[in-house]
């Protein structure tokens, strides 16, 4: 009788934990997004709209850990490469890859795509990228060699300590030789937990179970399913009613949190600081953004503490370039000291008015100008507010407002006076920041701005193992940007992710956009 006990018990645990596993098997996530991605080639590509939606298709070398809250060096963990080791000098990053790894079509993993997908990043591919938004990450890597088909070391000119942090962003998957460049944009290849199954631009990106996924019993869900919505307010309502599973992450405000949680008490809601920032473009080759003292006025004006207090109903931050909630951003009383800030915003305008005076412009002459803005909602309240702070220094503004569609072509083409923008950082480091808003040759480097002096500073930082020395390096740097009127940040952002309770298994990221945004680890309860 006892042994009866013992086997009916076991059955009964066996068939729970199929049970259990069976639960995480299947079902279809679906999420709304506020616009169309341009195109489904992430390495060409800056805004969330395509990293999101495609992020799921590829695999990094490394990945930061999603478990963690706080990107870095600590949190990074294997993915495509198995293990990783420096030579003696730090200009030598070897990787061991993973065998039996099959991309979508069938076709085997090997270093030849790792050394493909860095050609495209160096600017040396023979059918390069469109554009290369992150090119200026990797301006230090001299070449890419591989032994044999799993072992691939990257040269480096110089130490670089940020370089396993860069290749671990969502913003830099690898992507295959043997797949031209036009099929990625429009049907990529992965070597990730979901395929492409229909990318229909304006209306809807579906995504299919990988069957072969080299990650074992990975992933739960069938499938992952992208709603093109254009207004929030409208996706939101839609999700409290429970036709989506989840808000696109990072993508309700605090206000609307408020609402969302009035009117269901069953969703599940994390808000958190983020490393993106509301920031302003200057152009600096055009009147009247060429004259310093214009320029000066303009970095006087900004009332942040008004900008934070009306944006994300006061819970955003006031901060320089580097994200303030991480590991290197400015200490406050530092950044206290640097014009535009303080605690005496009056003061600071009356500065401002004395220096529009000087220039010609005072209450019976103001200066017309242009902002250039985008037709989304995070963009809105902004350039509102913006436009009657200017006004308290005789700037009378006109709002222009683009499509997304060509608001990137404008910024790069110099196209106006100033712009507000939304700028998500990839990673929580100074090199990234640096080298992509700021070289001389960055695409991303929209204002550009090209200071030698700076230039070099960057490339001592960059180089510092020392973690606390670097960090003073990139305090000293971020303080010289601010002062010069470069990208002016007004605040950084907090939002939050929204998910049904049948939804398990998300881990939202506080820190850059990281590989947790892969929804390999999601499952639907079943209901």
């Amino acid at each position: 009788m006892r042994t009866r006990l013992l086997i009916g018990s076991l059955v009964l645990l066996l068939c729970w934990g199929d049970a259990a596993l069976a639960q995480r098997s299947g079902g279809i996530l679906r999420l709304f997004q506020r616009e169309t991605p341009t195109t489904a080639s992430i390495l060409e590509e800056g805004n969330a709209a395509t990293v999101v939606a495609f992020m799921p298709i590829f695999n990094n070398l490394v990945m930061f850990d999603p478990a963690v809250p706080q990107n870095s060096d600590q949190s990074i963990v294997p993915d495509l490469a198995e293990s990783w080791s420096w030579n003696e000098d730090r200009t030598e990053l070897s990787f061991t890859l993973r065998r039996g790894v099959k991309w979508h079509d069938g076709m085997p993993f090997t270093s030849s795509d790792v050394e493909c997908t860095f050609n495209l990043l160096t600017n040396r591919a023979r059918n390069p990228l469109r554009r290369n938004p992150r090119g200026a990450w990797f301006g230090n890597v001299k070449f890419v060699r591989s032994k044999t088909d799993h072992d691939v070391t990257i040269h480096l000119n110089r130490p670089q300590p940020s370089l396993l942090a860069m290749l671990a962003s969502g913003l830099t998957p690898i992507y295959p030789c043997h797949v031209p460049l036009a099929q990625m944009r429009l049907k990529p290849v992965g070597t990730g937990p979901f395929v492409l199954d229909a990318f229909d631009k304006f209306d809807r990106i579906r995504l299919k179970r990988n069957p072969t996924y080299w990650k074992a019993g990975r992933p739960y869900l069938d499938g992952i399913e992208f709603s093109v919505v254009a207004s929030r307010s409208a996706a939101l309502l839609s999700f409290v009613a429970g036709r989506y599973d989840m808000t696109f992450p990072g993508e309700v405000s605090i206000t609307q949190l408020r609402d969302v949680r009035r009117q269901s008490t069953r969703v599940v809601c994390e808000a958190t600081t983020m490393n993106i920032n509301t920031n302003l473009l200057l152009n600096r080759d055009a009147a009247p953004f060429d004259s310093p003292d214009i320029r000066r006025a303009l970095t006087l004006a900004l009332d942040r503490p008004e900008f934070v207090a009306s944006l994300d109903s006061g819970s955003g931050l006031i901060g320089g370039h580097l994200y303030p909630e991480g590991r290197w951003g400015m200490p406050t009383e530092m950044l206290a000291e640097v014009p535009g800030y303080g605690n005496d915003p009056g003061k600071n305008r009356e500065e401002a008015r004395a220096l529009m005076r000087s220039a010609g412009f005072g209450p019976d002459k103001s200066l017309q100008i242009r902002i250039l803005t985008r037709a989304v909602s995070p963009y809105r309240n902004p350039v509102t507010m913006l436009s009657r702070q200017l006004r308290e220094i005789y700037i009378e503004p006109a709002i222009d407002v683009v499509e997304t569609t060509q608001w990137y072509s404008r910024l790069q083409r110099s196209d106006y006076a100033l712009a507000i923008e939304t700028t998500g950082n990839g990673i929580d480091d100074p090199d990234q920041v640096f080298y992509e808003s700021f070289s001389c040759r960055s695409e991303r480097n929209y204002s550009r701005y090209c200071n030698p002096e700076i230039e070099r500073l960057f490339e001592v930082q960059s180089r510092e193992l020392d973690f606390e020395k670097r960090r003073q390096l990139a305090w000293d740097i971020d303080a010289r940007l601010l002062a010069d009127g470069v990208r002016l940040p007004l605040a950084w952002r907090r939002a939050a992710t929204c998910w049904q309770p049948h939804v398990h298994g998300f881990a939202p990221q506080t820190i850059g956009a990281s590989n947790g945004l892969r929804f390999e680890d999601v499952w639907i309860e079943r209901r």
